[in-house]
């Protein structure tokens, strides 16, 4: 780990203090400092397009939505680094006691936002080359690494098609407390389709990670507060490519994390590979140019 960079961005907020290291997961780094969270971002970020997330993040209207970060981006070493307030994250507890009901909630708040809300620019959300970037980095030759990509081969092509503001990578962890739940980690927040902020979950039911019921329950409070990302009657008409695509991101990653840990996959991670069977064996691969 590279001490120097997290000496830097300590030195962001207090020189004096003593950072804690809260994760790494690959080259992002995320460190706490007394009441402050900061995050060097993946190599290669793109300082306008963050900076431009970043604005969004800040508008008074979304302040009820997402955690506002405290100051603008900054440059440590060569690693874009954003500031945020510490937040409490949603605790690993039992489905029953998930917040999927105010989760539902914040999602439908969101997605009632368009882009011609904010001044531009605004970026185009980045779930779709999250997704693809997951398995382009998939590097290992294994028979789970060529299903997984087996599995990619079935997806179809994903344009940019949609004008909603939607988080761009939702998941529970993606909440945090703070007078109230906020979303964090805006990465990839920007407009597209708000199917793709349902996928996570939709992929994780259809693996048979995420119960039936907490499932019910997040989609449902979604529906009720108005979300219009996925028709009432019959949701996984929409949900299915998305979601599809979100097992084989899922499933790329874990294999990726496995080989760079040294460590055996998780039951959950074991279900996303068999899920991805279960695709392969469904689903026609589709040429790509």
């Amino acid at each position: 780990m590279n001490s120097d960079l997290i000496a830097g961005m300590a030195a962001l907020v207090a020189a004096d203090a003593s950072p804690e290291v809260l994760a790494v997961r690959g080259d992002v780094v995320v460190v706490r400092v007394a009441d402050v969270v900061l995050k060097a971002h993946e190599r290669g970020t793109d300082l306008a397009v963050l900076t431009a997330r970043l604005r969004l993040a800040a508008d008074p209207r979304l302040g009820e939505l997402l955690l506002s970060p405290r100051t603008g981006p900054a440059v440590v070493l060569g690693r874009v680094v954003t500031v945020w307030p510490m937040g409490t994250p949603v605790p690993q507890s039992e489905p029953e006691d998930l917040p999927m009901e105010a989760a539902g909630r914040m999602l439908a708040a969101l997605h009632r936002f368009t882009a011609a809300d904010f001044a531009p620019p605004v970026p185009l959300a980045g779930a779709h080359p999250r997704m693809e970037r997951a398995v382009r980095d998939l590097t290992l030759d294994t028979p789970a690494a060529r299903l997984v990509r087996r599995a990619f081969a079935t997806l179809p092509e994903f344009g940019a098609d949609g004008t909603t503001l939607i988080h761009g990578d939702w998941h529970l962890g993606q909440l945090v407390w703070r007078d109230g739940y906020r979303l964090i980690d805006v990465d990839d927040l920007g407009v597209g389709d708000p199917a793709w902020d349902l996928a996570r979950p939709a992929a994780l039911h259809a693996a048979g990670v995420l119960d039936a019921e907490a499932w019910g329950r997040l989609l449902g409070s979604y529906l009720d507060a108005g979300g219009a990302g996925v028709p009432r009657d019959d949701p996984w008409s929409v949900l299915e490519p998305p979601a599809r695509a979100l097992v084989v991101q899922m499933a790329a990653r874990a294999l990726s994390a496995a080989q760079r840990d040294e460590k055996e996959l998780t039951d959950a991670q074991e279900a996303l590979i068999e899920a991805c069977a279960r695709i392969v064996s469904t689903h026609e691969p589709i040429p790509r140019g």
